[in-house]
């Protein structure tokens, strides 16, 4: 990074914030809107559960597509035009189309997300302080998921239509894109650019596709995604029908999950830096805390229990996602280190869409109950994932660690 653009980054790290905001406002909106669709076309929830199929089609397409299109318009208008299609596909929920119409507009949807999530992921990796500002960046993103059921149960309490909040939604887009016409823009990083690089990116790109690790990481990333969208969407349809709670009462509840969320991303990695606690046991306990919450919510019944639960799961969540995308890197030569977080990132992106298809069709099938035994399936899965990669990431730092111990000992 040049010295000329690092006392100016200060206006494009915050929009990249903001931008996540405006993704997680998206995300936590989705659960609550979801039964007045259902209602407004008529669908039961096996049929709801395609958006979020056609959502996982738009993300796979934004995987594929993220590294031509960064390479050829760069990031300020890769994640511009993320801005504009994800405009699209609110606009087409805000004027209510036909529900085969409704389709597309989610597939444009989980395209602009896609497009929007990797572009502000590659942009914060190009900075200093990398992993704290992840930490931040993932942050605003709880903050927008926090409002998001807020001001959806209030539109919805306000009897003025689910549609509302899209088009609520799609006008804050336009405000975003145009303040990534004005004022964002990425940092000058020497003579090494992508230009001097192209002869190289298949090459790059082809021999990260054939690490296990990234895969095995990403795998790991996908199931966490699965479980913070599952009960981000389908909490609210979960406490509405199987805890019979009021729809203000839902919200909120929902809205202190990513609370949770928001608050651990701010706090957990400082606390564990603080008393020394590594990323290997730190992730143990944040596992074990999203299977506690979980077992507390189906177990324990009451209004209480269930926002305690929600509260602690996302608060457990919390770290888990930016601290793989920092420690991926390390486990990989450092020339893949870029496109290995492009296929993370790319990768997980689709649990977005997939984990609640199949969280919808298992309400369907059996009943909104199934969503508590569902997470908890996919939270043991993950912990087993972490068995390995924390093998990995602890075999990594003592080699980080070796170089400065032998001195001593000589010494």
């Amino acid at each position: 990074m040049s010295k000329r653009t690092s006392p100016g980054l200060a206006i494009p790290l915050s929009l990249s914030f903001i931008g996540f905001v405006f993704v997680g406002l998206a995300g936590g909106a989705n659960g609550v809107v979801l039964p007045s669709i259902s209602s407004d076309y008529h669908v039961n929830d096996a049929v709801i559960g395609l958006l979020f199929l056609v959502s996982s089609i738009g993300y796979f397409l934004s995987a594929l597509a993220s590294g031509p299109l960064t390479e050829k318009l760069g990031v300020r208008w890769f994640v511009i035009l993320g801005t504009l299609i994800l405009f699209i596909g609110q606009l087409g929920f805000g004027v209510k189309l036909p529900f085969a119409l409704l389709l597309l507009a989610r597939l444009l949807i989980g395209l602009g997300i896609g497009i929007i999530e990797t572009g502000f992921n590659v942009f914060i990796t190009a900075l200093p302080r990398q992993t704290t500002q992840l930490n931040f960046l993932h942050a605003f993103y709880g903050v927008g998921s926090l409002l998001g059921p807020l001001m959806s149960s209030a539109i919805l309490a306000l009897t003025w239509g689910w549609n509302t909040i899209y088009l609520i939604m799609a006008g804050l887009n336009v405000l975003m894109t145009l303040g990534l016409f004005f004022f964002f823009y990425t940092p000058q990083t020497g003579p090494a650019t992508s230009q001097n690089k192209e002869s190289k990116q298949d090459n790059v790109l082809s021999a990260t596709l054939k690490l296990p690790i990234v895969w095995f990481a990403s795998f790991f990333l996908l199931i966490y995604v699965g479980i913070e969208v599952s009960l981000g969407n389908w909490g609210y349809s979960f406490l509405l029908e199987a805890r019979q709670q009021g729809t203000l009462q839902s919200g909120w509840i929902v809205s202190g999950y990513w609370l949770g969320l928001t608050l651990g991303r701010f706090t957990i990695q400082v606390v564990a830096e603080k008393l020394g606690i590594g990323i290997r046991e730190l992730m143990y306990g944040c596992i074990g805390g999203v299977i506690a919450g979980v077992l507390l919510v189906w177990f324990v019944p009451g209004g209480v229990a269930a926002a305690l639960g929600f509260g602690f799961i996302g608060f457990s969540l919390a770290p888990i996602y930016p601290l793989t995308v920092a420690i991926l890197p390390k486990l990989v030569p450092a020339r893949f280190g870029p496109s290995a977080i492009g296929l993370l990132v790319s990768v997980s992106i689709i649990g977005l869409a997939l984990f609640p298809w199949i969280a919808g069709i298992l309400a369907q099938a059996q009943g909104i109950w199934t969503l508590l035994p569902y997470v908890l399936v996919l939270a043991v899965i993950m912990l087993l994932s972490w068995v390995y990669l924390g093998q990995r990431t602890a075999k990594e730092s003592c080699r980080e660690e070796a170089p400065k111990q032998i001195p001593a000992q000589q010494q």
